[in-house]
């Protein structure tokens, strides 16, 4: 077993779905918002999540609607009818006719299941479906908070690029001023300020792009989160610390049980055990027990019909033994059994996958780690080397040009290191995904 430095940074605090949020503005967490919030209230209202759990209810419903035929199932029908003409035969040397013109029944019926096989295979699957369906919702759990975390970072990635450029902004029109009054009082020619001009505007359009970035990027979250469109919220994140926490975990060892797909495998290959059990049981017998009860009226005039009853009522036992289907149930068989086979295959190639994914990820999150630190120090230098050039430019000692190129070298490397750090953050949630760390 070994041990990777892994990023604590962005590791979501997941709530137990029992906290319920109601749809009405009053209850929705507005203002500024952390992720831990974001994610808390995903997990109850993000509309991926609510299906999953709605279609959980749904197949529970299924389940015990076919454990209910356990229970005595209690029956009643009625009939009547008008024999226009009654039914005669000859006995003897007389014409006789039996029956009445009018006639009914009430029928009530019990059936008792004591032994079926379809009854047995609801009672033995039943545990292992629920189980899936709650897998399945475990899933959609995992993927939101997977792309709600992605869907907050990149809002907050956008926030620090503006907050540079802002920055430079700042700088450059100080810049162009000084270069201007420097041209004015004939110290330089008009180069300066014109290239000073040129990178100012260019500033300024990054700047336009990644704020007009920002409403889609928030309507997009609130789409994940399920989050009502009239409502709007700000996000919040705590960088220094998250930055200092990098590398302070340790990773734990791929498991693969911990990975829902693989636990879904499972749940369905012992469904599939089961399935191949209920196709022996084919060839056993099916019992039931009945008990009826008959109330036949019949009269020559109807208006006299119900006027009395005469009922019978009878207890008794079904049986129905299979004998021949003409080899039907050894194909089902060896069907279901060639499905358990599948599975396995199935299984162990998921096991493969995962297993690759897990390296892919790791690989991935250790190439940003280093990636970050290193443009991390090529930043601090850039901002060291503008620094001085400033400095010698303003004495005089450092042309225009070089003033410019410095600026330009450390807003490129700010913006490469925040989109350093934010990707991390997403090969960070990307490698606990592979994990199955992601509760």
């Amino acid at each position: 077993m070994f041990k990777k430095r892994l990023l604590l940074v962005g590791l979501p605090i997941l709530l137990l779905a029992s906290t319920a949020y109601s749809q009405e503005e009053g209850e929705v967490p507005q203002g500024v918002l952390t992720l831990e919030e974001v994610v808390e209230f995903a997990l109850v209202q993000s509309p991926i999540i609510r299906q999953a759990q709605i279609d959980q209810e749904i197949g529970d419903h299924d389940i015990k609607s076919n454990l209910a035929d356990w229970y005595p199932q209690i029956t009643a029908s009625a009939a009547g009818a008008y024999n226009i003409k009654l039914q005669q035969q000859i006995i003897g040397d007389q014409l006789i006719t039996f029956g009445q013109p009018y006639n009914s029944n009430i029928l009530l019926q019990a059936d008792q299941t004591l032994f079926n096989r379809d009854q047995l295979f609801a009672s033995k699957t039943s545990k292992y479906y629920r189980q899936q369906l709650q897998q399945v919702t475990e899933n959609a759990k995992i993927n939101t908070v997977v792309d709600v975390s992605k869907a907050f970072y990149s809002i907050l990635l956008s926030e620090e690029q503006l907050k540079i450029l802002d920055q430079n902004l700042d700088r450059l029109e100080k810049q162009y001023k000084d270069a201007y009054s420097r041209f004015e009082a004939g110290l330089v020619d008009k180069t300066d300020y014109q290239r000073a001009s040129i990178a100012l505007t260019n500033v300024k359009s990054d700047r336009n792009r990644v704020a007009n970035s920002f409403e889609a990027k928030y309507d997009y979250l609130k789409q994940l989160m399920g989050y009502p469109d009239s409502l709007n919220f700000t996000i919040e994140y705590d960088l220094q610390g998250a930055a200092g926490s990098i590398a302070e975990d340790a990773a734990d060892p791929l498991i693969l049980e911990n990975r829902v797909e693989y636990k879904l495998l499972q749940t369905q290959q012992t469904l599939n055990e089961i399935q191949t059990g209920y196709e022996k049981w084919n060839y056993l017998p099916q019992l039931s027990a009945y008990y009826r009860y008959n109330w036949n009226y019949f009269n020559s005039e109807f208006s006299n019909l119900y006027k009395a009853a005469y009922p019978i009522s009878a207890v008794g036992l079904n049986l129905s033994v299979p004998i021949f289907q003409g080899g039907k149930r050894i194909h089902k068989v060896k069907s279901a059994q060639l499905q358990v086979e599948r599975g396995n295959v199935e299984i162990e190639n998921l096991s493969n996958q995962i297993r690759t994914e897990y390296s892919s990820a790791l690989a991935e999150y250790n190439s940003s780690v280093y990636e970050w630190q290193l443009i991390r120090e090529n930043m601090e230098m850039a901002e060291e080397v503008y620094n001085i050039i400033k400095m010698q430019y303003d004495e005089g000692i450092k042309a225009y040009v070089e003033l410019v190129v410095a600026e330009t070298d450390l807003q490129t490397a700010q913006i490469n290191h925040i989109n350093a750090f934010y990707q991390v953050l997403e090969d960070k949630l990307d490698l606990q995904k592979a994990l199955g760390t992601i509760n």
